[in-house]
């Protein structure tokens, strides 16, 4: 059974979203995901400064089996990215929560206004009891 944070909210494309200091929002891809992918072999980050919509593809993630985008939660502009993944993209399989993190966002408007269209962690248990 996949993990999933209490503390956190969940795209419908299997990305994660942590609420952080002032406007940022840390976002990476969900245990189910990971679990799915398979062994990560490379990530494509976003350059710093990048602006994205809720659902633009940020990157891309790639496994042994396949390439798949990952998909802003919310909308903004990135301000940080996991430079570590460049060398270590394991770390989105090993630590999806933790240490593999993929980029923060300063969110356009109010966090919590950009957060509440995600889901709640009960109603991504449910989804991906759907999809198991």
């Amino acid at each position: 059974m996949s993990e999933v944070k209490a503390d956190l909210l969940y795209s419908e494309e299997h990305e994660w979203a942590a609420k952080g200091a002032s406007r940022t929002v840390r976002i990476g891809i969900t245990d189910f995901a990971q679990s799915r992918l398979g062994d990560i072999v490379f990530v494509e980050l976003p350059e710093v400064g990048a602006k994205a919509a809720a659902g633009d593809s940020l990157g891309t993630i790639e496994s042994v089996k396949t390439v798949s985008d990952l998909y802003s939660p919310v909308g903004g502009t990135v301000t940080k990215r996991n430079e570590t993944l460049i060398d270590q993209p394991e770390l989105v399989n090993t630590d999806p929560y933790g240490e593999g993190w993929i980029v923060e966002l300063e969110v356009d408007g109010e966090p919590d206004d950009a957060l509440s269209e995600l889901l709640t962690p009960e109603k991504y248990e449910e989804l991906i009891a759907d999809q198991a």
